[in-house]
């Protein structure tokens, strides 16, 4: 397991969401999962989804709800524990 004082990164989901963004049919765009967010109550910053996928920024509990939800994937499975 990494060791989180040490690590650079600010969350574990970055890679996933990235993943699960290009997978999805037809692609979702970090606009459109900005608007899917939006739409569940969650406003972010136009830079947020870049910053997420680039593990630069923390990303709350709801926000990891809201964006599994969005995305159509498990929690669980962001967290990548699948």
């Amino acid at each position: 397991m990494n060791n989180i004082k040490d690590s650079k990164n600010r969350n574990m989901i970055g890679d996933r969401v990235k993943i699960a963004r290009h997978k999805a049919k037809p692609k979702i765009t970090q606009l459109d999962l900005l608007a899917r967010l939006a739409v569940r109550g969650i406003e972010l910053e136009k830079t947020a989804i870049s910053k997420i996928e680039a593990k630069t920024r923390p990303v709350s509990d709801i926000e990891l709800v809201a964006i599994a939800d969005a995305l159509n994937v498990q929690v669980m499975w962001l967290l990548g524990k699948d």
